[in-house]
C-alpha cells in the first residue's frame, strides 16, 4: 500500500499534521503502508497536477482543497481553503461520502486531525499529545509574549525555526518521520537537526537587527521590505517584539520560488484587530486566516508585490 501525503511545507503545523496523520493511518488502517511525502507551497499559479496523486491513497493535510477524484483524505482549517467556488461546491457534494474534513475554526490542523481521529475513528495517540499541544500553540500564536516567541527557548520553538527556514523539503520530511515516534526534545537533540539549527539561529539573531533597521511603524501598522536581502523564513514575531504598539504587520520578501507579501496581526496588541486579513489577501489572490494571511507573486513581480503591500498598509492604517 502506497500512501502519498501532501502537506503545507516549511510550517510546523503542516509537518505535525503529516506526522499525526501518518501515525493514525498506519496504526488504524495499514501498518505496513509505504508513506511518501510532498511539501506544498502557496504559489501565484497554484494548481494541483494530477501526477501529484500517485498513491493508492492520497491525503492532503493543512493545505488547500483539490477536486481530483484520486484524493482520498483531506484535512484543512484555513478560511481560504478553496481555490475556486467550484472547488467549494465539489467539497459540499463529497464531504459526506468521502473522508474530507474541514474546520476553519480550528487553530491548528494537527489539533483538528487528532479530534477527528478520536471522535470519528476512536483513535488516540497519547504519546503525541505534546506534538498536538505545540501545534496549537505555534499555529495559534498562543505565546505569553512576543519576546517568548522570539527567544525560542522550548524545543518546539527551535524545531519551528528548522522547519520554516531549512532549504528544500528533505529536512522537513525527516522531521515528519521523527515526529511520529520521538519527542520534540529528542528530535532537537539529534546531531543532524542541531547542525541545521545552529546556523539558522545565528541568522535569526541577525534578522532581528535587519528588521529593526528597515522596519517602520505608523498608525498601528509595521511595514518592512526585505526582498533585496537574504531574509527568507524569518520569525514572524520579531516585528511585534520591536514595535509592541503595533496592531498589524505587512512585509515583502523574496523566496526561491516566489515574492511574498505577508500580512499579520499582533497577538499582544493593545488594540483589538478589526480587519479579516484572509479576506483582504483573497482580493489579491492570496488567503490565510482572519488574523494572518499572505499573497504570492512570481519572483519577477517584486514591484507588483510592493505596490500591493503599500495598498494593504494604507487599508490597515485607515
Amino acid at each position: 500500500m502506497k500512501v502519498r501525503i501532501l502537506y503545507h511545507d516549511h510550517c510546523f503545523d503542516g509537518a505535525a499534521s503529516a506526522a499525526f496523520f501518518s501515525r493514525f493511518y498506519t496504526d488504524k488502517f495499514e501498518a505496513g503502508a509505504e508513506l511518501l511525502y510532498t511539501g506544498m507551497a502557496h504559489k501565484p499559479d497554484q494548481l494541483f497536477e494530477e501526477g501529484l496523486f500517485d498513491g493508492d491513497e492520497n491525503a492532503i493535510v493543512d493545505f488547500k482543497y483539490s477536486n481530483s477524484p484520486r484524493v482520498t483524505w483531506w484535512f484543512d482549517h484555513h478560511q481560504s481553503a478553496f481555490l475556486s467556488p467550484e472547488d467549494a461546491e465539489d467539497y459540499q457534494r463529497h464531504k459526506d461520502s468521502k473522508r474530507y474534513y474541514f474546520d476553519p475554526t480550528s487553530r491548528a490542523c494537527t489539533t483538528f486531525i487528532a479530534r477527528v481521529a478520536r471522535e470519528v475513528y476512536g483513535y488516540e495517540a497519547a504519546d503525541l499529545a505534546d506534538l498536538v499541544y505545540w501545534a496549537d500553540i505555534i499555529d495559534g500564536a498562543l505565546y505569553a509574549s512576543a519576546e517568548e516567541a522570539v527567544a525560542m527557548r522550548e524545543p518546539a520553538m527551535k524545531l519551528t525555526l528548522v522547519i520554516e527556514a531549512s532549504k528544500g523539503s528533505q529536512t522537513v520530511q525527516k522531521v515528519i518521520r521523527m515526529m511520529q515516534r520521538q519527542s520534540l526534545a529528542a528530535i532537537m537533540e539529534d546531531p543532524s537537526i542541531q547542525a541545521e539549527f545552529q546556523p539558522l539561529y545565528a541568522r535569526h539573531l541577525k534578522s532581528i537587527d535587519v528588521i529593526r533597521k528597515v522596519g517602520e511603524c505608523k498608525d498601528g501598522v509595521i511595514f518592512f521590505d526585505v526582498a533585496d536581502l537574504d531574509m527568507e523564513g524569518y520569525n514572524k514575531f520579531v516585528p511585534y517584539s520591536l514595535f509592541p504598539q503595533a496592531t498589524y504587520t505587512v512585509s515583502v520578501s523574496l523566496a526561491s520560488f516566489r515574492t511574498k507579501v505577508s500580512v499579520g496581526s499582533n497577538p499582544w496588541s493593545p488594540k483589538e484587530p478589526e480587519h479579516n486579513l484572509a479576506t483582504i489577501c483573497e482580493r489579491y489572490g492570496g488567503g490565510g486566516h482572519p488574523r494572518v494571511g499572505a499573497i504570492s507573486f512570481g519572483r519577477d513581480q517584486v514591484a507588483e508585490a510592493r505596490r500591493v503591500a503599500r495598498e494593504v498598509v494604507q487599508e490597515l492604517q485607515s
